[in-house]
């Protein structure tokens, strides 16, 4: 994969004498404009963000249909920027002695959306609620993974709450404690599932805090209207702290999962950026409009993920069959066509800076991987006799729909296997996901930080996110030593233990595809697939 896009750099760990001090960065999470750009009196985006969000509340949500908004409505202690580097948003300053300890500086005069003070006890309260178990947060396990100490204890129900390592020291100073030191904690910091949330707001109206009349935000922008499965509108928020750096006003979020609809209302100008570019418009739209198709590479793989509890997915050899199967280059250049990569593995190319050694059979001719694929079917006793047959499932797309019906196809043409595909909106596939409730998933892991972790440890043992229900001990142990030392040669490890046990297929590496219309300026997407609308402005057309 060309890589247009600096992906973050690993973050050095400090020496206890030295302590990191970012008070005085320029910021580059801001719109830019160029001298001399005439701006359009009317500063409102409409971009399309997919599907309806199952929830805004930070502590509900797992895909980037739902973080693609939060962004944009909350911010964290720090961010990512487009250097790869770490800045400073609500926390002004940090500093640690020994790597474990570490002391966050809030800005001074931060606000909610609400006007009233954003604290280091909203920090606490947020990070807290996200571990506690009666919380069922999909990323409850996120805490534990940056190694603050008793995380564990407090998401398996062992210990309270109160008892996680972190703390306010007063209003304005939090301090965090880790076990031992973690080389991406700060990288960490930068996923929204970090972003605090308001403890008043939660505690006055629990579950119903993010409805437009009483939402509190701390971002560029604040929830102003929700009509469900039609429309989610952000208004500038006056009480954000970088307000002057804003341009954009007004920015409307739509839920379309119909890549034509998206492509027909973008033509049609009623939308400014689409969600994605269906593949079979690509080639002509490559040619009447290159200015407006921006492409780039993305940090996320979209798999097929095994429910490896269930009969007979839990026979590694019908695993393993139903991935050979799967003809990987079809996928990417037949039906995708836009530079997305074939997958063998779960690592995206240049994850964390390292590139991973493929398994031998990415190297076989197809009907090399056909010809052992029948061979591991016939051995879990499935024949032309007892066909293998299960449920496919895939949320409410038509790419989704495309790629379910090749591979399905090729299962069925090469190994007599019947995949019944099953299709559902994106809350309610979700809702089955984390309930066990499927055989086969679709499925798709956007790197939550550049670290082969990010990727590897959706698979390890007790980890809220590993779906898949995959046990194995030697790969979590494997992975824990990793996480400590940052090696490649364990994560090289941990990676090969996947591909021969395969609880999921790895079918190709993502990439970034929109259309954008040329009078929006500031445009940028990194390798997570973020775009930010405070970095957006309308240009004069």
């Amino acid at each position: 994969m060309i890589n247009l896009i600096n992906t973050p750099k690993k973050i050095k760990l400090l020496s206890c004498a030295m302590a990191l001090i970012l008070g005085n960065i320029t910021l580059s999470h801001a719109a830019v404009v160029p001298e001399g750009t005439k701006l359009a009196a009317k500063q409102e985006i409409v971009r399309n963000n997919g599907a309806e969000p199952a929830s805004l509340d930070i502590h509900k949500v797992s895909s980037d249909v739902e973080f693609n908004i939060i962004s944009d409505f909350f911010e964290g202690l720090i961010n990512i920027n487009r250097q790869g580097n770490i800045e400073p948003r609500l926390a002004t300053s940090w500093e640690t002695n020994d790597n474990k300890t570490w002391i966050f500086h809030l800005r001074k005069d931060i606000k909610w959306s609400n006007g009233s003070p954003i604290t280091a006890h909203d920090v606490v309260f947020s990070w807290r609620r996200l571990i506690t178990p009666d919380t069922v947060s999909p990323y409850g396990s996120y805490i534990e993974s940056a190694s603050v100490i008793n995380a564990n204890e407090v998401l398996i129900g062992k210990k309270k709450p109160e008892e996680l390592g972190v703390k306010a020291l007063d209003d304005m100073t939090v301090e965090v404690r880790l076990d031992k030191p973690v080389g991406d904690f700060l990288q960490m910091l930068g996923h929204p599932v970090m972003f605090p949330i308001s403890e008043k707001a939660v505690k006055e109206y629990g579950d119903k805090w993010t409805r437009p009349e009483v939402f509190v935000g701390s971002g560029p922008f604040k929830l102003s209207e929700w009509i469900v499965n039609e429309k989610i509108v952000g208004v500038r928020n006056p009480k954000y702290w970088d307000d002057k750096n804003t341009v954009i006003n007004k920015v409307t979020y739509l839920p379309l999962s119909s890549e034509k609809a998206d492509l027909n209302r973008y033509l049609a100008g009623e939308i400014d950026i689409t969600n994605t570019i269906a593949a079979e418009s690509f080639p002509s739209l490559k040619k009447s409009l290159p200015d407006q198709v921006m492409i780039s590479p993305k940090s996320t793989v979209y798999f097929y993920e095994f429910n490896n509890k269930k009969p007979p997915f839990n026979d590694v050899r019908v695993r393993q069959a139903l991935s050979l199967a799967v003809d990987r280059d079809i996928i990417v250049n037949k039906i995708l066509g836009q530079g997305q990569l074939p997958a063998y593995i779960m690592l995206t190319p240049d994850i964390g800076g390292f590139n991973f050694k493929q398994p031998d059979y990415a190297s076989w001719t197809q009907a090399q991987r056909i010809s052992k694929a029948k061979e591991l079917l016939n051995e879990a006793g499935f024949n032309q006799k007892n066909p293998l047959t299960f449920n496919l499932l895939y949320n409410t797309q038509e790419g989704h729909k495309k790629i379910a019906i090749a591979i399905s196809s090729m299962w069925k043409k090469n190994l007599g296997v019947n995949a019944v595909l099953q299709n559902q909106e994106w809350k309610v596939m979700l809702d089955n996901m984390q309930q066990g409730k499927f055989d086969v998933i679709r499925r798709a892991w956007v790197a939550d930080y550049n670290s082969p972790m990010t990727f590897l440890s959706i698979f390890s043992l007790n980890n809220i996110k590993n779906t898949s229900l995959y046990e194995n001990n030697e790969f979590s142990n494997i992975l824990e030593k990793a996480g400590e030392v940052n090696s490649k040669d364990y994560y090289q490890q941990a990676s090969d233990i996947l591909t021969k046990d395969m609880p999921a297929i790895p079918i190709y590496f993502y990439v970034n595809h929109k259309m954008v219309k040329p009078y929006v300026g500031g445009f940028f997407v990194n390798t997570r697939g973020e775009f930010f609308t405070k970095d957006l402005y309308i240009i004069e057309h």
